[in-house]
């Protein structure tokens, strides 16, 4: 995700929808449940209905499902590249035999992949949701809100608010050394000296770093700031659209929870026990 998709990720979390209207709070926990239980069932069912549920809010937050999936896609590497391996390390019956004896997919792993990609892919959609309809500095509160210890609180709210800074002063820097006509993609200089130049800017970033740090707390310092001091949080009531959506939650995982457990046979393949 580069400089721009990451400011216009912030405004897109900042606009008005019947998703991001919702209190924080609620939409943390409603997150944090739903993966809770996904990572958790072991029937093809519950990722699915849950996911139709993902993408029924993401309709109704009125986001691109197009930029959504392709944010899904983003993360989908970092685990989906452990869960390729899974149908031909797990012992089972064998349902495909290449030529050489020690390479095979077994149905016990591949009903193991399945489960994970399913896995995998309501809990990315989740964690896209939350970041397309929360600002950064909202779920920072509401973590502070349920409980989260001061002093982590006050480190990741700072920490919010640095990355745009730091963010800012990056662009600067690039539109300085595009202004010079300088492009790290260039046969015309000597590749050396390209990598010499990136290694100033972020031996640069270092140092724009270090003087708004010292900027910040002295400004902090000087409004009374110590370590006493608490952050500041908007205060904002829990209405009927939030119990509504979080009841919603609660409803569909007791549904999901009555169904694999008693009747898992009229389901076919969606109630079948996939690893254990």
């Amino acid at each position: 995700m580069n400089i721009n998709e990451t400011l216009d990720l912030e405004s897109l979390s900042s606009q008005h929808s019947i998703v991001h209207d919702l209190e924080g709070r609620i939409k943390l926990i409603a997150v944090l449940i739903i993966i809770i239980y996904t990572v958790f069932s072991t029937q093809l069912l519950v990722p699915l209905v849950l996911e139709i549920f993902l993408l029924i809010m993401i309709f109704l937050a009125k986001l691109s499902f197009k930029n959504s999936f392709m944010r899904i896609a983003l993360l989908l590497p970092f685990g989906g590249f452990i869960i390729l391996f899974q149908p031909f390390i797990h012992p089972g019956d064998i349902i495909w035999q290449s030529p050489i004896s020690w390479i095979h997919i077994t149905q016990s792993g591949l009903n193991w992949a399945i489960l994970l990609a399913s896995r995998l892919i309501v809990c990315l959609t989740s964690i896209v949701l939350l970041s397309s309809t929360s600002p950064m500095q909202e779920i920072v509160q509401s973590l502070r809100k349920l409980g989260m210890p001061r002093d982590l609180a006050m480190i990741l709210s700072i920490m919010v608010r640095f990355l745009f800074i730091f963010v800012d002063e990056l662009q600067s820097i690039r539109k300085a050394q595009k202004s010079r006509n300088f492009d790290i993609h260039s046969k015309l200089t000597p590749y050396k000296w390209r990598v010499k130049q990136v290694g100033y800017s972020i031996a640069m970033m270092f140092l724009k770093a270090y003087e708004k740090g010292e900027a910040t707390y002295s400004s902090m310092v000087s409004r009374c700031f110590s370590d006493s001091s608490d952050l500041y949080h908007v205060r904002k009531k829990i209405n009927k659209s939030d119990y509504i959506y979080i009841s919603t939650i609660i409803s569909i995982i007791i549904i999901l929870q009555i169904l694999v457990t008693f009747y898992p046979d009229y389901l076919g393949y969606l109630g079948v026990v996939l690893y254990r």
